[in-house]
């Protein structure tokens, strides 16, 4: 017996209705599911069949979303034939030394400013009553011509204690006074990969690169101190001695915040391939593997090679020892970097070494 012939214990007249009904509403279900399966095709569908045409959400900024886009090289060939050559009595390349342990950071730098040919003259500021003739003999080893300053002290408590002397950086602004008519600041913790005398062509009065940290704020527009181009004003440097003990900036960042603020938005913001912020490869891998190809200046901020502990000075012997111990830093990304300064200081020891002999010889109790 099929289910179509049997009946329930009801009225036939019920029964023939709820089987017509039955029958009207059947349909629902049926269009329930087509309109799902509809809907599914339709959100799904086309990143099957086709690349969607939507972009993908930002990330924080366009660098924390790095993508290798740009080819072209950061400076212009053309316009560079065109340059005159640096003057070296005009345009000076100056690093600086206020403790005995950065003086093998002065002469590596030193080292690799010869290898690219740079044909700017070279001054080293010095503080006389914290620098050994010793230090000061290495650190002049390879080029750089030692000129002593009077340190400026902090006019702020609250400065951190690395940067107890940087406020002596602003000295740099009086070199008008040695006929300097423009300069390239480099910290002692920077090596040089690439020639970069393109930048004293540049008709501005003071530009420099945006700082980089690891965690938030990231990539930021307030510039970093170690590496600065600049025009020397007396002018200028005796306004700052006026205003740094007066200005409203945070005191524990020393001359850079200052320098922030006072150059605030006219500052040129420069490449960071001219202060190639070790930062930068922790916060974004990719970008740091392109930057490397242009690169000129590497600032070592994060691993100090020829440092051990609180910034306290290591024996020229031990440097290659020094390095290897730094090594697992930062979960060991920077050891290609720490290897690029091993060369160099090795380069450094080749080329001048026997310069360097004599200083340790001539001023080992000094």
């Amino acid at each position: 017996m099929s289910y179509n012939d049997y009946l329930p214990l009801w009225d036939e007249k019920k029964v023939q209705k709820f089987r017509s009904g039955s029958r009207r509403c059947s349909w629902i279900p049926v269009a329930i599911a087509m309109s799902v399966l509809l809907n599914v095709i339709f959100i799904l569908g086309p990143s099957k069949a086709a690349p969607s045409t939507m972009p993908p959400a930002p990330s924080l900024t366009a660098l924390d979303n790095y993508q290798h886009l740009n080819s072209q090289p950061i400076v212009n060939a053309a316009f560079m034939s065109t340059t005159p050559p640096v003057n070296s009595d005009e345009n000076k390349i100056v690093t600086s030394l206020y403790t005995d342990a950065f003086a093998p950071g002065v002469a590596a730098l030193g080292h690799t400013l010869n290898k690219v040919n740079s044909s700017a003259g070279r001054l080293l500021l010095y503080l006389p009553e914290k620098i050994s003739s010793r230090a000061l003999c290495i650190a002049t080893s390879t080029g750089f011509v030692a000129y002593p300053i009077k340190r400026i002290p902090p006019p702020y408590e609250g400065v951190h204690p690395h940067f107890l002397d940087q406020y002596s950086k602003l000295t740099l602004w009086s070199l008008d006074s040695l006929s300097v008519q423009s300069l390239v600041y480099l910290d002692a913790d920077t090596l040089v990969h690439r020639n970069f005398d393109e930048l004293f062509s540049m008709p501005f009065n003071f530009a420099a690169v945006p700082d980089v940290y690891v965690d938030d704020p990231g990539f930021t527009l307030g510039f970093n101190a170690g590496m600065l181009f600049l025009r020397p004003s007396s002018t200028v440097f005796e306004r700052m001695i006026a205003q740094i003990g007066t200005a409203n900036y945070r005191a524990e960042d020393a001359e850079q915040s200052f320098l922030n603020h006072f150059y605030g938005s006219e500052a040129v913001r420069l490449p960071y391939a001219y202060n190639a912020n070790l930062a930068i490869k922790r916060r974004k891998p990719d970008l740091w593997a392109d930057l490397k190809r242009e690169a000129r200046i590497v600032h070592y901020t994060l691993v100090k090679p020829f440092l051990q502990g609180d910034y306290e000075e290591v024996e020229l012997m031990e440097m290659d020892k020094n390095i290897v111990g730094q090594y697992g830093a930062w979960g060991g990304i920077y050891k290609e970097e720490l290897d690029d300064w091993a060369q160099a200081w090795r380069e450094t020891l080749q080329w001048h070494g026997a310069d360097i002999a004599e200083c340790r010889r001539s001023y080992h109790h000094s």
